[in-house]
């Protein structure tokens, strides 16, 4: 029997609102009807309010985060050209590897996973580059593979406290629109997202939020590129074009999801995401299991990566979950491949659906034979939500209603 809902809490793709998905439910349009630019222009605009830029130039590549990796890399940056990045995650690594390949001299600091970027080790590597070699520094904003969120500004002040003038890139792939972030504010030149993840889109749109430094290293910039190039976005995009087709019904979609986040309030937004984050926290330490995270200050309020223990394999929890109990949870990744799972809990979801995904798992570590007691991590997050009050403007939304 497949009756009700396969419910989905991996961190990404993540749930798709009713609005959202309607607004994509349309007869395929002309993308370049004179009227089209009132559906892109505005979207450009309220991207930079999500990314909280003033000044950064918005684009919009047909693609993934990953590609906007590339577009990143290969507007900015020459080969050969050394870089300081670091590793404490699947999704870390991938960045570090597309910059080896693409020909960069990446200076790396390899992390234990489960830590985030380490901000006293950047700053005595900028520090000692006095002839200014490093040309960019990139940080991983929140590290999906081990639900880990770093300190950006943490990051900026280590630069300043160099008085170093490498640009800083930035994956916020996970985060942006579940996370506050605040481009200008932390002296971010290259901001990256996907629309798949806190956008509560399908996966299809990479996103960059550019800098004026930036982009005037993008003039400069020889290293090879075509279908990514900045020159022929912006050149498109500032009359609300694109130099090539765009998926216009998650432009659509777009217009909708963004409408949402900004109809509930950007602050409350970050708000609904750590109180649902820290009920699913305290659910899973009510099993007696830990967080791949290591200390409290690197927890994600996007996704938890939480340690199996040793005699349960966590690929059994993960089918168990999907196969039995009709839920998805993400894998661990790489090297966490059977150690850990992962709860997604990001986008568009709220207590009762995070009450689910405890319950689920549960069943499913209890299947998979970890000594867990049924109940005890649902009653705990069931706890934490009761104790919280809703927002004054979300309750006088429902009292309206």
């Amino acid at each position: 029997m497949n009756n009700g809902t396969t419910h989905l809490f991996v961190p990404g793709p993540t749930n798709i609102p009713d609005a959202v998905r309607r607004a994509m439910n349309v007869p395929m349009q002309d993308m370049r009807a004179p009227d089209f630019p009132t559906l892109t222009l505005p979207l450009f605009a309220d991207l930079k309010r999500l990314f909280k830029t003033d000044t950064a130039t918005v684009l919009m590549f047909p693609g993934s985060g990953t590609g906007s990796w590339e577009a990143a890399i290969s507007n900015t940056l020459d080969p050969g050209d050394k870089v300081l990045m670091s590793r404490f995650g699947q999704f870390s690594h991938l960045w570090v590897d597309m910059a080896q390949r693409l020909g960069l001299e990446v200076e790396c600091i390899d992390v234990e996973w489960g830590e985030g970027v380490p901000l006293e080790i950047y700053e005595q590597h900028l520090g000692r580059d006095t002839h200014r070699k490093i040309k960019a520094v990139f940080a991983t904003h929140n590290e999906t593979a081990t639900g880990v969120t770093s300190d950006i500004a943490g990051v900026r002040r280590a630069l300043d406290a160099a008085k170093h003038d490498a640009l800083l890139l930035v994956d916020g792939v996970s985060s942006i629109g579940s996370i506050d972030f605040l481009m200008d504010e932390w002296g971010v030149d290259l901001a990256i997202t996907g629309s798949q993840k806190g956008l509560m889109l399908p996966a299809g749109l990479g996103i960059l939020a550019v800098s004026e430094k930036a982009m005037e290293a993008h003039k400069n910039s020889r290293m090879p590129r075509c279908y990514f190039s900045f020159e022929d976005m912006k050149a498109a995009s500032v009359t609300g074009y694109f130099p090539y087709t765009p998926p216009t019904q998650l432009l659509l979609g777009m217009r909708a999801s963004l409408d949402l986040l900004f109809e509930e309030g950007l602050d409350n937004v970050f708000a609904r995401h750590s109180k649902l984050a820290e009920g699913v926290r305290r659910g899973i330490h009510a099993w007696g299991l830990g967080l791949c995270a290591r200390e409290e200050k690197w927890w994600s309020d996007t996704v938890s990566a939480i340690v199996v223990p040793s005699d349960v394999d966590a690929r059994k929890v993960i089918a168990t979950g999907y196969n039995r109990y009709r839920t998805s949870f993400g894998a661990g990744l790489s090297r966490l491949a059977g150690k850990v799972f992962r709860i997604g809990h990001l986008g568009d979801l709220n207590e009762v659906m995070c009450l689910g995904a405890l319950a689920a798992a549960e069943m499913s570590l209890h299947d998979a034979g970890a000594r867990v007691e049924l109940g005890s991590g649902v009653a705990a997050a069931q706890d934490w939500y009761r104790s919280r009050e809703a927002a004054p403007d979300q309750l006088a939304r429902t009292c309206a209603a």
